[in-house]
């Protein structure tokens, strides 16, 4: 993946959250701990698409998290573990950093591969690594809620970045949930039928394959199941809770526990 030496800030040209993001990347540098910038800044990146954001996400190891918001707190600080199976938060004043670990499904944990693929850029006077395309791929295509959908995000990261994937890479990453991939490659094809050789021929192939051969049915193995939980946090509640399907995000299809699943919830109610 070819780097740049710097990328659009999203949204006006300074904000008054620049100099604590500027601070919080000096100081996690300083402590050698491995990071990469996701959300808005890592789409400014790849694709060059300014726009407003509310926070600096930064991409750690999960093992990691507890020591950024301990180190933070001995900076004056205050932080919070905000969901113990994905994020952490520091604020400063109205301002805060996402520390984030995994995500909200328990499907894409922050993993070695995020920092060895990740190509490296500058933002606000810092060079510092950015979320490759097929993690941010892989993590923003399970986000279908009713007020946020990243498909946009997705189609646009393939348009920049597909002719440079790691396509097999890509495909490793989503396993077994691959349906949704494969969603967001066919909008890709509805949004931009002139650039559609930016997925290569054998990824549609592979998938539609698997759709023939019905591999989407070994999720269920025999059970009653509804993996929607897996895409949106809220508007699949009703399979779980009032028409007998079991939750998708617990094992085997899942990877959280019935207790993660219930304060994800409950902090949304």
């Amino acid at each position: 993946m070819s780097n740049k030496p710097s990328f659009p800030m999203p949204g006006t040209a300074y904000h008054a959250s620049h100099p604590f993001y500027a601070r919080a990347m000096g100081i996690l540098k300083g402590a050698g701990i491995d990071f990469c910038v996701g959300g808005a800044y890592a789409v400014a990146f790849h694709c060059g698409i300014e726009r407003d954001t509310k926070d600096l996400d930064v991409m750690v190891r999960p093992e990691d998290c507890q020591r950024i918001l301990d180190l933070f707190e001995r900076e004056g600080y205050s932080t919070e573990l905000t969901h113990a199976h994905w994020l952490g938060k520091i604020f400063s004043d109205d301002h805060f950093v996402d520390v984030i670990f995994g995500s909200g499904n328990g499907l894409c944990p922050v993993d070695d591969l995020w920092f060895r693929h990740a190509p490296k850029g500058h933002l606000l006077d810092n060079e510092t690594l950015i979320c490759p395309a097929e993690e941010l791929i892989w993590s923003k295509s399970y986000i279908m809620e009713r007020e946020r959908f990243d498909g946009a995000d997705v189609v646009h990261l393939v348009r920049a970045r597909g002719g440079e994937m790691d396509w097999r890479r890509l495909l490793d990453r989503f396993g077994r949930h691959w349906t949704p991939l494969l969603m967001h490659l066919l909008a890709y094809r509805f949004v931009y039928p002139s650039e559609i050789d930016r997925v290569p021929a054998w990824v549609l192939r592979e998938l539609l394959g698997r759709v023939e051969r019905g591999q989407e049915a070994e999720l269920a193995r025999g059970e009653k199941v509804c993996c929607g939980t897996l895409i949106s946090l809220s508007q699949y509640q009703i399979d779980i809770e009032q028409w007998g399907h079991r939750d998708g995000r617990l094992h085997p299809t899942g990877n959280l526990t019935q207790e993660e699943i219930t304060r994800w919830v409950d902090s949304f109610r």
